[in-house]
Order: structure tokens, then sequence, then C-alpha cells
């Protein structure tokens, strides 16, 4: 699936929605770096796609990128209560208590 994603994004078909299932992959093949990289330009693209930001968080916490994943959090947090998403909204107050 992540080379028939990347492929995709050779060719040019860059949209959010691609580099958000290339991120949530790579997250799932514990590749947090580049699903970093690549949830970071969905939510550039997407601003209000509250899963990346909390996806983009758990990327940067996975690295260890205390800092940077609060703050992915916490602007994925206002994205889900501005959409009424309280499902993200909910799992982003989890791993926002667990950077505590």
């Amino acid at each position: 699936m992540i080379e028939r994603l990347r492929k995709q994004l050779a060719e040019g078909k860059d949209a959010p929605l691609l580099r958000f299932g290339l991120g949530s992959a790579l997250f799932n093949e514990r590749e947090y770096r580049e699903a970093a990289e690549h949830l970071a330009v969905c939510v550039e693209q997407m601003p209000d796609h509250s899963a990346a930001w909390k996806l983009l968080g758990r990327s940067h916490a996975a690295l260890g990128n205390t800092a940077r994943a609060r703050e992915a959090f916490e602007r994925g947090l206002q994205v889900a209560r501005e959409k009424g998403d309280a499902q993200v909204e909910r799992e982003i107050g989890v791993f926002l208590k667990k950077l505590s």
C-alpha cells in the first residue's frame, strides 16, 4: 500500500487525503519521521483535518518530540472542537494527558 501511495504522489497526484493515507500507513509501520513529514503536508493542505493533526501529534510523540507533539495535539483539539468531532477530541485529550 505504501509503495502504491508513494507512486501516486510521484505521479503528481498530491492531495491531503493521499498524504493522510500515506502518513497513516507509515505510522502503522513505525516509520514515524516520514509519517510526520506527510501528515504535516496534509494539515498544511487541509488545516481542518482533525484526525491528521492527531496522528501528526502521535508521530512526534513517538519520535520524542514532545513540544511538537503538544503543538499538533493542541491544534487538533481546536479543530476537533470547531468541527464537533467529539471522538477525535476525546482521543487527543488522552494523548495530551500522556505527554504531561
